[in-house]
């Protein structure tokens, strides 16, 4: 089935409807960034409308939700206390719960509650033979975490089969739609193989995975930590891995410079090939520029008026997203490293929100971390997008030079296409 790497812009509001009493409701529960929190509002909920036995799934939300937070945060006492139930995981439940999991099995503190959670919640899939395929595509990265964990804890044979059986799941890990999908399952692969002893071949796939940009800091990382396990010294490491960057950022700024517009006359219609067209031409209009962007003024994060007249002389990007779109976010870890790069030069990167009030938006931003500059167009004004995410290049004198949808499907080659479209844009207008 072909995958859509867009996220058309629906509305999600429906996705927390419930029929609750009215002083509590999901929505505002959901809007709580500390866990600690969200369980004081939850037991005052339960003091002031205790739940109905006629109502046994009334606070099952909560107590999912209230169960991923502390997982989130390494407390297995709590987890297993909003579990004892079995509440039903939404799909979004389901997302967070394997997030805290990939996020935990990173430290070495946490790899036998890891180890432990993710085997039950793989047992109980197993039990269910979901066919459904977003399902299906979570549990294949709860394998790899599996994996990772078990061989870290020296269960090589478990990680193993865990990640070869991982590998044989039809999911989503080539369809650029959650944060490093396949970045994080070759970094997992090789750690498996160096457990196993097969040094040489993990270096050989992360070298593969570097060099073609299928990578992020983590999988160089382990690049590194393998080098050094079979060459035995750090020697040749640092030239090794800027030499496959280089050859990645090469192979992204070749695809980029293909893009480049030499003229974007106001009125602009941007588009892209219709993905739901199975290959019959049609194309798909995604933004519509009625005004110069000098023109535009839009409203930051606390409220304070943002002109992009003030940003002349600078290159501007703008990027659009809302917090129910897994791909745009997925994208900001890329273009933190590009705001790095660019940190003393004349350059400036927004991420812009879309149809979302500004509270939403906020708690997003405390639960996620995130450092980027945030503005908002609730209306959709600016540029009418119509997919996201949706980003637009522009140079130092406000022209779009460069116009794009979808995630690139690694941290790394986010990075790289963001970093070539501003170094062609460099060396056309010097």
């Amino acid at each position: 089935m072909k995958k859509i790497i867009l996220f058309l812009l629906i509305s999600s509001s429906a996705w927390a409807q419930q029929v609750m009493p009215k002083t509590y409701n999901y929505n505002d529960f959901n809007l709580i960034v500390k866990v600690e929190d969200k369980e004081k509002y939850y037991n005052q909920m339960l003091q002031e409308n205790p739940e109905q036995q006629s109502k046994p799934a009334q606070y099952e939300d909560y107590r999912a939700s209230l169960a991923v937070g502390w997982l989130a945060k390494a407390n297995l006492d709590r987890y297993k206390y909003y579990t004892k139930e079995n509440p039903e995981f939404s799909f979004i439940h389901l997302v967070d719960f394997v997030y805290a999991l990939e996020y935990l099995v990173e430290d070495s503190k946490h790899l036998k509650l890891v180890e432990q959670v993710s085997s039950e919640y793989l047992d109980m899939l197993d039990k269910a033979k979901t066919n459904d395929e977003l399902i299906r595509d979570r549990m294949q990265v709860l394998l790899e975490v599996n994996a990772m964990a078990n061989a870290k804890l020296g269960n090589v044979e478990l990680a193993m089969k865990n990640i070869t059986r991982s590998s044989t799941i039809t999911g989503m890990r080539e369809g650029k739609y959650f944060k490093d999908s396949k970045s994080n399952y070759l970094n997992r692969y090789g750690i498996v193989l160096a457990a196993a002893g097969q040094d040489k071949k993990a270096l050989e796939l992360l070298t593969e995975a570097v060099r073609n940009a299928d990578s992020n800091p983590k999988l160089v990382a382990t690049l590194g930590a393998i080098y050094k396990k079979v060459t035995r010294s750090e020697e040749g490491l640092d030239k090794l891995v800027k030499s496959l960057q280089d050859e990645a950022y090469q192979k992204c700024y070749k695809e980029v410079e293909k893009l480049y517009i030499s003229d974007s006359k106001i009125p602009f219609q941007g588009s892209i090939p219709d993905p739901n067209a199975d290959g019959e031409g049609k194309m798909l209009t995604i933004l519509t520029a009625k005004q110069h962007t000098g023109a535009i003024s839009l409203p930051d994060m606390n409220g304070k008026t943002v002109n992009f007249a003030d940003y002349k002389g600078k290159i501007l990007v703008i990027d659009f997203w809302t917090t129910g779109c897994t791909p745009c976010v997925a994208a900001f870890a890329g273009f933190e490293k590009v705001v790095a790069d660019y940190k003393k030069d004349p350059f400036q990167l927004f991420v812009i929100n879309l149809f979302e009030e500004q509270q939403t938006v906020k708690s997003f931003i405390a639960k996620k971390g995130i450092t980027l500059d945030v503005l908002q167009d609730q209306p959709n004004e600016a540029y009418d997008i119509q997919a996201t995410p949706t980003k637009i290049v522009f140079d130092q004198m406000g022209n779009i030079r460069f116009y794009g949808a979808g995630y690139a499907g690694s941290t790394d080659r986010e990075y790289y296409k963001l970093k070539a479209m501003v170094e062609i844009i460099k060396a056309h207008h010097i």
